[in-house]
């Protein structure tokens, strides 16, 4: 069964009694990666319910994480740009 865009969501539950945060998902792109999180640290990450268009998975809390966004002035931008014009031409 072919989704939306839209249709492709992830919901992330937790509260602050339970350790465990509830993650599910219809973005195959986040079942790949969490999926590989599952076959690399199965005793953290798990697979807990899956049907043919969505999975649900089950982790820590602390797996969740924010962040700020990255702030960089725009000569470290300008600096990186010319670094990655002279990585790119020296292929």
């Amino acid at each position: 069964m072919k989704l939306t865009r839209y249709e492709q969501e992830t919901i992330i539950n937790f509260n602050a009694e339970d350790p465990d945060a509830i993650v599910y998902t219809r973005d195959k792109t986040v079942m790949r990666q969490l999926d590989a999180l599952v076959t690399e640290y199965p005793d953290i990450f798990k697979c807990i319910g899956k049907t043919d268009i969505d999975k649900t998975y089950s982790m820590p809390k602390s797996r969740i994480s924010y962040r700020k966004p990255r702030r960089i002035s725009e000569a470290k931008r300008e600096q990186a740009r010319i670094k990655m014009m002279e990585i790119n031409h020296n292929r």
